[in-house]
């Protein structure tokens, strides 16, 4: 090509309109990004990118960077209205009493087509893979009408063929059963155990598929729920996923530790409700009625739930907002524990206003990162959380996956988002607030027991990090508005 009498007899021009082409690339991603970003600093980030990686910076955008509400997820929310004009079993349900200084965090989760909170469910806490999937496997092999699974990671190893088997065995006994999984997070899930599914009557999609054009290579939007509903009588979710790794079988994670729980009662109608949403917007099948809502009594001296969905069709993030409102109104102890700590500005200085006020705050990470990227953008922000009193710890047996929030012993959030810019403003979530003093002992015991086996921060020590470590920091955090 570059021989030819052609282009060496006009490369100028070529040369020229090829720079022409890669400037008006670049300033109209510019628009783009100013035009889209709010948080000023995400603006600031993705322009550097688009201004110092020609044609690479705009196309990361494009990748990554772009998540306005665009065709599918105005599709989604389409699909949402049609479910809530439905004739709804759970219409009619009211709000339950909360204690006074709770109310507010009730009420954020009720914004915006919010969830109430309900009263009467047992709730039992996993905080081993272990047990959280013999009694996932146990729900699925008793299950009378139908199964709902929806994983952001489903591995085809051992673990997966497990689950695989189990839904195949409802299957084939007549048992609707439907799997849901994210096209990006089991990226490698194999076709063999789909097929394997869908042979014995079960159905399966997969949301928002990469490599559909309709969706425009929407890589950046991901649904990071992990649920399972059975008989629309009992659910799961938390942290785990489905995989070899999540019982502390992989040796690169070593032991794994993770939040989970099982939900007996009314809250599971709520669950129920974002499954239903969500394969609605992946199939376009419907599921209404009292097969899938049966009513529920609650149940006597149960819990109080209330369940949180967040995601990138919505303006409001409700999971985002209830973390704000339970920081700066902490009274005594605000505990977090989440692999990732990439929060935007608001969140920091609510942690940092809580430490500065007296309020005792502790964070607990990874001490083995699996994602370098997000470790050290993380690691970049502990400099203002120590300076501020905030306690650092850093598990060290293995792999700390939870996604927790304890606050004055008197209330909880668990579930699956973690306490990072891509859970609480890109993915779709799922977390259940629980205002339960009882559950709330349990899990501030679990978390106390992580504390005696990590290594937590000396501020000294890390202020004296080398430069090296200072420049990887600062670099990352440039991503911190995608992690």
């Amino acid at each position: 090509m570059f021989q030819s009498p052609l282009f060496r007899d006009n490369w100028p021009d070529i040369l020229g309109l090829l720079i022409l082409l890669e400037v008006l690339i670049t300033v109209a991603t510019l628009v783009w990004v100013l035009h889209t970003k709010r948080e000023t600093m995400s603006a600031i980030a993705w322009s550097l990118t688009v201004l110092l990686l020609p044609i690479l910076g705009p196309l990361l955008f494009v990748l990554f960077g772009w998540q306005s509400i665009t065709r599918p997820m105005a599709r989604r929310r389409r699909h949402r209205k049609v479910l809530r004009n439905r004739e709804n079993p759970l219409r009619g349900r009211s709000a339950v009493d909360v204690p006074d200084n709770w109310k507010k965090l009730a009420s954020l989760g009720f914004q915006e087509n919010g969830f109430p909170v309900t009263a009467g469910n047992r709730v039992t806490l996993y905080h081993d893979g272990h047990p959280a999937y013999e009694a996932m496997l146990e729900a699925i092999r008793a299950s009378q009408h139908h199964v709902h699974i929806q994983f952001f990671i489903f591995r085809s190893d051992s673990s997966g063929q497990r689950f695989i088997d189990a839904l195949c065995e409802c299957a084939s006994r007549g048992v609707e059963v439907r799997f849901l999984y994210d096209s990006v997070g089991s990226y490698n899930l194999a076709s063999r155990l789909l097929n394997q599914l869908r042979q014995t009557g079960g159905k399966v999609a997969a949301f928002l598929p990469i490599l559909n054009p309709l969706y425009r290579f929407r890589v950046n939007l991901r649904n990071h729920r992990k649920i399972l509903i059975v008989d629309g009588q009992i659910s799961f979710t938390g942290g785990l996923n489905i995989g070899d790794e999540y019982l502390g079988l992989h040796a690169r994670f070593g032991p794994w530790r993770d939040t989970f729980l099982r939900l007996k009662g009314p809250g599971t109608e709520w669950i129920q409700q974002v499954f239903v949403e969500d394969w609605y917007f992946a199939s376009d099948e419907r599921l209404e009625g009292r097969s899938y809502f049966p009513r529920i009594e609650a149940i006597p001296g149960g819990s109080r739930v209330q369940v949180l969905r967040s995601g990138p069709d919505a303006e409001y993030k409700s999971i985002r907002e209830t973390y704000f409102a339970a920081i700066v109104n902490a009274r005594g102890r605000v505990w977090i524990a989440s692999p990732y700590c990439v929060p935007d500005a608001g969140l920091r200085d609510a942690l940092c206003f809580a430490a500065r006020s007296g309020v005792d705050v502790r964070f607990l990470g990874l001490f083995h990162p699996d994602k370098w990227t997000a470790y050290l953008a993380a690691r970049y922000y502990w400099s203002d959380l120590l300076a501020a009193g905030v306690k650092v710890y850093q598990y060290s047996p293995g792999m700390m996956h939870s996604k927790l929030m304890l606050v004055d012993g008197e209330w909880a959030s668990v579930g699956t988002a973690n306490f990072d810019n891509r859970s609480l403003l890109l993915n779709f979530e799922v977390n259940c607030q629980l205002f339960d003093q009882g559950l709330v002992a349990e899990l501030e015991e679990a978390f106390l027991k992580d504390l005696e086996v990590s290594v937590r921060i000396d501020p000294t020590v890390y202020a004296q990090r080398p430069p090296i470590a200072r420049l990887a920091e600062n670099a990352s955090r440039l991503l911190s508005p995608v992690l």
